[in-house]
């Protein structure tokens, strides 16, 4: 997808960890949904969508029970990214939905604030997902909220 500006030398602090943790922790607070965050320097493929898609499947994303499952994927350093929905949710939204989400991120990321235009990105998608998937009794986190780094 498009190229975003990024001046940072590390990927991620450990605040800024802890503190996408637990936006996704919020975010996933009042749905049964599942949110992902993993980010690398560099993309593997040309299209940041196919890596997208083999960490999806390798987190095991596809395997929640309403298939609600999303990942953010951010290659810092290639400054790529994607947004990719698992079947359930995307049935529910469509396309024009994760440009949308995009185009927030873009925002926050053409001012160099990177952190905010995930969280922001995250906070929106929770939002979503909460309104075509909200907590129900006996629903239960079904993958980790820790952000997964590449390298």
């Amino acid at each position: 997808m498009s190229i975003f500006p990024f001046k940072k030398k590390e990927l991620l602090t450990e605040a800024e960890k802890e503190r996408l943790v637990q936006v996704i922790r919020n975010a996933e607070r009042m749905t049964s949904g599942e949110i992902r965050l993993y980010v690398e320097s560099h993309c593997k493929y040309v299209d940041p969508k196919d890596r997208a898609q083999e960490i999806f499947l390798q987190l095991g994303m596809e395997k929640t029970r309403l298939r609600n499952g999303v990942l953010l994927y951010i290659a810092l350093k290639d400054r790529q990214y994607a947004i990719l929905g698992d079947s359930g949710i995307h049935e529910k939204v469509g396309t024009s939905f994760w440009e949308k989400e995009a185009a927030l991120m873009i925002s926050y990321f053409t001012r160099n604030d990177i952190i905010g235009g995930i969280e922001a990105c995250i906070t929106e998608i929770g939002e979503t997902l909460c309104g075509h998937f909200p907590f129900e009794g006996g629903d239960e986190n079904e993958l980790p909220d820790d952000i997964v780094i590449g390298r």
